[in-house]
């Protein structure tokens, strides 16, 4: 007898979402790439979801949240706040790859915008990573790594260029993408910068 199918987790199930969203677009993607792409049924997707708006909102949801597991890890792996900010850069890298999965991944953008329940998650993502780039500014400010700004409209502005300045790689498509992200974000730090740690 084989043994029993094992039972993907809604973590891995969304995560190979985000996978196909990324190859296909929000658009044109079914219920049957994701379950090609996790490796489990149509049909048990549909028990588990119910549909593919489900799926997405539900997909929505967790990147909503996502930047505290972002802001968690580039605490704990870089040496000082301002090394954080800059290394937002390498954690876009979620988005794609290549500048058609960038594309494909801001495709979500448009069902954001047009649906009330998506813009709700959609809004809860946005500031959350603006409130976690604040709290590495004012860290850097604390430590003497940034000079006294007003933090709200620096992390503003920052996660401004983060976004910008990703869609304007894939337009371009010059080298990677974590290095175009990191000389937009270092260009805006310059002004404010007080000493220049190793790593950022």
């Amino acid at each position: 007898m084989s043994p029993r199918p094992r039972q993907n987790t809604d973590t891995e199930i969304l995560q190979a979402a985000f996978r196909a969203i990324a190859r296909l677009g929000p658009v044109k993607l079914t219920l049957a790439d994701v379950a090609e792409e996790a490796g489990v049924t149509a049909a048990s997707l549909v028990q588990r979801f119910g549909s593919k708006r489900a799926l997405l909102l539900a997909a929505a949801a967790d990147v909503a949240g996502g930047h505290v597991y972002i802001f968690h890890q580039l605490r704990k792996r870089r040496r000082s706040p301002v090394a954080a900010i800059v290394g937002l850069a390498d954690c876009m890298g979620v988005m794609g790859s290549t500048p058609e999965q960038v594309a494909h991944s801001l495709a979500f953008l448009q069902i954001d915008l047009n649906d009330p329940s998506f813009l709700a998650y959609a809004r809860a993502s946005a500031l959350g990573m603006r409130e976690g780039i604040r709290a590495l500014v004012r860290d850097a400010v604390a430590a003497g790594e940034l000079k006294k700004c007003d933090t709200l409209r620096l992390a503003r502005t920052l996660h401004a260029t983060l976004n910008g300045s990703m869609l304007d790689w894939a337009i371009h498509r010059e080298g990677d993408m974590a290095t175009w992200l990191r000389r937009d974000l270092k260009m805006v730090l310059e002004p404010y910068r007080m000493t220049v740690t190793a790593d950022a």
